[in-house]
């Protein structure tokens, strides 16, 4: 569902309307987007509202303030600026308000015996006699005490959401503050409202500060130039960046606040001497960053200077050969060399593209380590890759977090410096992915005696975290480096790896008809549909591929014509028309969805990807069955880490692999149109590539080598000129 925008509110005038909730047709739990139905008194008719509201239900009597505006697919709307609630006061209403959900422990079962026990008066038992609800069949004590805890919290919200709306804040932003702060949000904001954009995600800097002027906080504040400098820190590390330059920071900071230099510079030296900002040389690092790519270069070389018993090899060459003839192959120089590395190294890299026989090397060096009593571990950074590393190597592959024991009651890792991790050596897969946090994290654990591998292709996309972790230790010269360049004759009878090779050297890839394919359109409108009938029916009918398991849909980009939300929802409506809705979410029973974030607790990661095969209204759960027949229940407050996974940006598909993905490559998304970005996209087709799109924008990527350079100083600190 699109979020519509409403035209020349400056010229239509404000109105308010009245009436009782009908049903939500529906809701964006990351930002409390609506779009309802209501019954107006004396109207036959439903009228259609939209906008950022909360804890609004179906049954509930609301009262509503907008402008009308006309949309383009859904026609005429109201939308909402401010609203206030009214509490149902007819017994159907009750019922059906009580029935939605919202209060916990109160579904349309017990709605319907509390209203057939007290009637009218339902909603003041609760409110002010509790007690009394355990008159109703199957009301116990736990679960009237469960009713009325979620009705005092339901009543806090309204009161909260009241006074936010109060001081100028829009319904989008209460929302999005009551979601992160719960009762402590007046406190929170009266306090330090520029904590808003350090919090929540989607309230940015210029937002908080629209609230603190309403406040009443000056505009050359220390608190809010402060606020300002943090911000454009924090900004950059979404860029990849671990610091900005005083330059950097000084320009982009006294651009954002409007305020004197001078005024930056004196709220930037409190800030260094708070140690909020640490300062080396002209680099200016979030503590956090700075901590963390020191402790890399310190870790590294920890262990390189850390001697180790020499791995009981008489003949390297007579391993290679038993290794050779176990797996009935021949290895090339290349790879053969890598295995040596392995070896004899403390640290090493092994990279190269598909094709170029890194499993074939993976396997053969943990072979000899098996065959000598040496010890192993295997990683990948996500749940997919650790997944394809297990399958392809026989041996247990963990994610790097669960490698790490996340612990929910520390906040943080169990395995560290002082709980090390046991083993002789640890081989890391995707390691192009890993951010500079996540490899101090690892390298912690790591006994300083061990070796380490780290595998990846540095032709992918970086790492989404801040830093470029693998191609700095690459770039630094201090370990040995492998690159793997001869693509194997069985691998180059396949288009999509031989395209893949085309692509990284600059050349225009050749679609053959066979397993890479190009479908020219124009129109994202006509895409959209071209890649609907795709996945629907065309690809299940000709190469018999589960539409939901076996093809993924990837997009440049989140949003737009063709992006990954409105392709979401076109093929969740063809995909799975019927499944019962979730209350509240846009999901249903039967979606495919993915986690969007870690979640050590649910034991569920950024990525990993399920689908929603039950659904318990009553207990306000759903079961999630994710790739690896792991079976994650989710309570419906933990369902804001979830999405639609129909279709996933190429950045979230990192260190995936899928029997098949389409892609929409438009004009229109030349702001994403990168050669590495296409190279990641496509190498994540094992059998099948087909994309949806023109000529064109093909050309753009496969030219554009623009990469955006990244703040860091991981290479000068191992070599030790820093």
């Amino acid at each position: 569902m699109t979020e519509p925008l409403p035209q020349q509110t400056d010229v239509v005038p404000i109105v308010t309307i009245e009436g009782v909730v009908d049903r939500i047709v529906y809701e964006n739990p990351d930002n409390g987007f609506f779009v309802a139905r209501l019954q107006e008194r004396g109207k036959s008719d439903l009228t259609t509202f939209v906008g950022n509201l909360m804890a609004v239900s179906p049954g509930e009597t609301v009262r509503v303030r907008g402008r009308w505006v006309e949309d383009k697919r859904f026609g005429r709307q109201l939308r909402v600026e401010s609203y206030e609630t009214i509490l149902p006061g007819t017994v159907e209403g009750i019922e059906k308000y009580l029935g939605s959900g919202l209060i916990e422990g109160i579904g349309p079962t017990y709605a319907k015996r509390l209203v057939e026990t007290f009637g009218a008066e339902t909603l003041r038992v609760i409110d002010e006699h509790p007690a009394r609800l355990r008159q109703v069949p199957g009301i116990g004590a736990k679960r009237a005490a469960q009713i009325r805890e979620a009705w005092s919290r339901q009543k806090a919200i309204q009161s909260i959401m009241i006074f936010l709306q109060g001081h100028g804040i829009t319904a989008s932003q209460a929302v999005k503050i009551y979601k992160a702060y719960g009762d402590g949000a007046v406190a929170v904001l009266r306090k330090n409202p520029y904590q808003l954009a350090r919090d929540i995600t989607g309230i940015a800097f210029q937002g908080a500060d629209k609230i603190a002027r309403e406040l009443g906080i000056d505009r050359d504040a220390p608190a809010r130039i402060e606020a300002g400098l943090l911000y454009v820190l924090g900004q950059s590390v979404g860029e990849g960046h671990v610091y900005l330059s005083d330059e950097e920071l000084m320009e982009s900071a006294t651009e954002l606040l409007g305020v004197s230099p001078e005024a930056v510079r004196q709220s930037l030296v409190q800030l260094i001497g708070k140690e909020q900002v640490i300062r080396e040389g002209d680099a200016l690092f979030l503590p956090t960053l700075h901590a963390s790519e020191r402790g890399v270069s310190e870790l590294l070389k920890r262990i390189l200077g850390t001697p180790h018993d020499p791995i009981p090899i008489t003949s390297m060459e007579n391993a290679l050969r038993w290794a050779e003839k176990r797996y009935n192959i021949e290895l090339s120089p290349e790879q053969g060399e890598a295995i040596r590395r392995a070896v004899e190294a403390k640290v090493m890299v092994i990279t190269g593209g598909p094709g170029t026989g890194k499993t074939t090397v993976i396997n053969s060096l943990l072979a000899i380590l098996e065959k000598k009593n040496v010890s192993f571990l295997l990683a990948a950074p996500t749940g997919r890759a650790a997944k394809r590393m297990e399958a392809a190597t026989g041996h247990d592959a963990r994610t790097i977090h669960r490698l790490l024991e996340y612990s929910p009651q520390k906040k943080g890792f169990t395995r560290d410096e002082n709980n090390p991790i046991v083993t002789d050596m640890l081989v890391v897969d995707e390691a192009s992915m890993i951010d500079s946090l996540l490899m101090h994290s690892l390298l912690r654990a790591l006994p300083p005696f061990a070796r380490l591998v780290l595998v990846g292709d540095v032709d992918q996309l970086p790492a989404v975290g801040a830093g470029n972790v693998l191609l700095d230790i690459i770039a630094s010269g201090v370990v040995p480096v492998v690159r793997l360049k001869t693509v194997f004759r069985q691998a180059a009878q396949s288009g999509i790896i031989t395209n893949a090779h085309l692509i990284n050297q600059g050349k225009y890839p050749a679609f053959n008809g066979s397993d890479f394919f190009l479908i020219e359109r124009n129109d994202p409108a006509r895409a959209v549909e071209t890649i609907r009938e795709l996945v629907v029916s065309r690809m299940p009918a000709r190469f018999g591929l589960d539409p939901v398991r076996e093809i993924q849909v990837l997009s440049p980009m989140r949003r737009g014509e063709a992006g990954v939300n409105r392709l979401n929802e076109v093929l969740q409506e063809s995909l799975n028309p019927h499944g019962t809705p979730v209350p509240r979410r846009a999901f249903r029973k039967g979606d495919k969805v993915m986690q969007l974030r870690n979640n050590y607790e649910l034991d569920v990661y950024n990525g990993d990807v399920g689908i929603i095969t039950l659904l318990e209204e009553e207990a306000r759960e759903v079961e999630v069955t994710f790739d690896d027949q792991r079976v994650v229940l989710y309570g419906f407050d933990d369902l804001d880490d979830l999405g639609l996974a129909y279709a996933a940006t190429v950045h979230k598909s990192q260190g995936s692999e899928y029997p098949a993905v389409v892609i929409p490559f438009l004009p229109q998304h030349y702001m994403m149109l990168q050669r590495n970005l296409f190279y990641t996209a496509i190498t994540r087709g094992k059998k099948l590539v087909i994309i949806v799109g023109n000529s064109k924008a093909v050309g753009m990527a496969v030219r554009n080598t623009s990469v955006v350079s990244r703040n860091t100083r991981l290479v000068e600190r191992l070599r030790n000129t820093l």
